[in-house]
């Protein structure tokens, strides 16, 4: 597949949240291995959440398309097939988060893909020599990809949920996985 990543504008808002929503919760999310369904209800994120993200000073949100640079670049092209988000936590330290593959095309290679540019734009463009993310610690699937525990767990903010989501469980909590970015073979393509 063609791909295309760009940074996300205030203009993606509506794409990126139907994205993120397939690929977290509600039936179509079951259609994927990335599913938090049993866990909580609702949405992951909304809209003023996600354009503040997307104005982030010291972060960034990627969308890859499937398709030529050309078409995507131009804003008439490609089909929005995932999006992460990447945050400065200091000068050395990022966080990689709220990514997102849509459901019908996990388990093909295209998050593993969006991963490693998402890593050599963190190492290359934003200067960072390590990313962190936080998984709920039920998910053990999403543990791996290179990334390790750092032994570190955080607590899941049951509070901060966006309204109208529910949690379904009361023992959730982060754990902190890390990688090393080295140098990656995969070019970055962003536009």
């Amino acid at each position: 597949m063609n791909l295309n990543v760009r940074t996300a504008t205030a203009a993606d808002v509506g794409p990126l949240l139907s994205l993120i929503g397939s690929a977290y919760r509600g039936e179509e999310s079951r259609k994927g291995w990335t599913t938090e369904a049993d866990l909580l209800t609702g949405d992951r994120i909304d809209e003023a959440g996600l354009l503040a993200k997307i104005a982030e000073p010291d972060g960034v949100m990627l969308l890859a398309t499937d398709g030529d640079n050309a078409a995507a670049s131009s804003g008439s092209g490609g089909a929005l097939v995932a999006c992460c988000e990447l945050l400065r936590r200091n000068h050395r330290l990022g966080y990689f988060g709220l990514f997102a593959v849509e459901p019908r095309r996990q388990g093909g290679g295209l998050g593993k893909r969006v991963l490693r540019i998402a890593e050599s734009y963190a190492r290359e463009m934003l200067g960072m020599e390590r990313l962190e993310m936080q998984v709920i610690w039920t998910r053990a699937e999403l543990i791996a990809w290179g990334y390790v525990r750092t032994g570190e767990k955080r607590p899941f903010p049951y509070e901060q949920l966006v309204s109208g989501a529910r949690a379904l469980r009361d023992d959730l909590y982060f754990e902190i996985l890390e990688k090393d970015l080295v140098s990656s073979e995969e070019a970055i393509s962003v536009v």
